[in-house]
């Protein structure tokens, strides 16, 4: 159903229907496997750049991948990965092509806690960082958010394998897993949950983006998708696949009324376009 409708959308949105468009091959690092919550839209995206660019993307994934692993093929000119998607850093794009156009609007910084189902009242007295401090938290071991909640003082235990972290949660190896907003339903839905539970109080905020990351050898990528995504946003079509994708996921968390808990981001890049209002969005 979601395939079908963001299909319609860039038929309808981009002039999908161009006569054999150039082909452009695309290698995406599926980094968080088979069960990523985030790659039918990123799909989307990928494939809107490419219609609004005239070109014809041909997507191919390489998996069994971490977010480390794919960065170091890239930078070391490995043909096997051209792309991945996920949070910046001044590493990343320090030693990477970073196409700057949040893809998320931000909302990658705004989490909701995964908890295990039989501490359904495990955080219920927490309304301030430093009492938070007090349970561990569960993230990925490569992921920027590591180092945001660590140096908010917040201690984190941590996997190297993205989907090994919902049996951790469910063993108690660690007290709650920060998810995002837009992914959270998706992976309540999915077998990997089974045991766990939506913590229903708070909402943990950091500044962040998530952008497509290009290999250093495919400069002509990065700046096609660049282009690309730029017209989508002045069209207005960047926003209609947003909000077909992801107003969803926003619906039943409940976040006007969730205790917000402010953290810092020391990774965000001075290049980050917070000034540009039109590519972010507040829950």
């Amino acid at each position: 159903m979601r395939k079908a409708l963001w299909w319609c959308l860039l038929c309808a949105l981009c002039g999908a229907a161009r006569a054999q468009p150039e082909a452009m091959s695309i290698h995406y690092a599926l980094v968080s496997g088979d069960d990523d919550p985030h790659w039918p839209y990123m799909q989307a995206l990928l494939q809107l750049a490419c219609s609004q660019m005239g070109r014809r993307c041909e997507l191919a994934a390489a998996r069994d991948m971490n977010q480390g692993r794919a960065m170091e093929q890239m930078i070391r000119g490995d043909a096997g990965v051209d792309l991945f998607w996920g949070m910046t850093s001044r590493e990343r794009e320090q030693r990477l092509l970073a196409v700057r156009i949040p893809l998320d609007k931000g909302l990658i910084g705004w989490r909701v806690p995964l908890i295990s189902a039989d501490r359904p009242r495990l955080l219920q007295g927490v309304k301030t960082r430093q009492q938070l401090a007090a349970f561990r938290a569960g993230q990925g071991q490569d992921w920027p958010d590591t180092w945001i909640l660590r140096q908010a003082g917040l201690p984190v235990v941590t996997s190297p394998d993205y989907p090994n972290l919902f049996s951790m949660l469910r063993q108690h190896r660690y007290d709650y897993f920060p998810r995002s907003v837009i992914e959270v339903r998706q992976e309540l839905a999915s077998p990997n949950s089974k045991g766990l539970m939506l913590e229903p109080r708070l909402l943990l905020h950091y500044p962040t983006a998530f952008y497509f990351f290009v290999a250093p050898r495919r400069p002509e990528l990065a700046g096609m998708l660049r282009q690309g995504l730029e017209k989508s946003v002045a069209d207005g079509s960047f926003d209609q696949v947003f909000h077909a994708f992801n107003d969803e996921h926003l619906r039943g968390l409940g976040l006007s009324g969730r205790v917000i808990i402010e953290l810092p981001n020391p990774l965000l890049p001075e290049a980050t376009p917070l000034s540009r209002r039109e590519l972010w969005f507040r829950p």
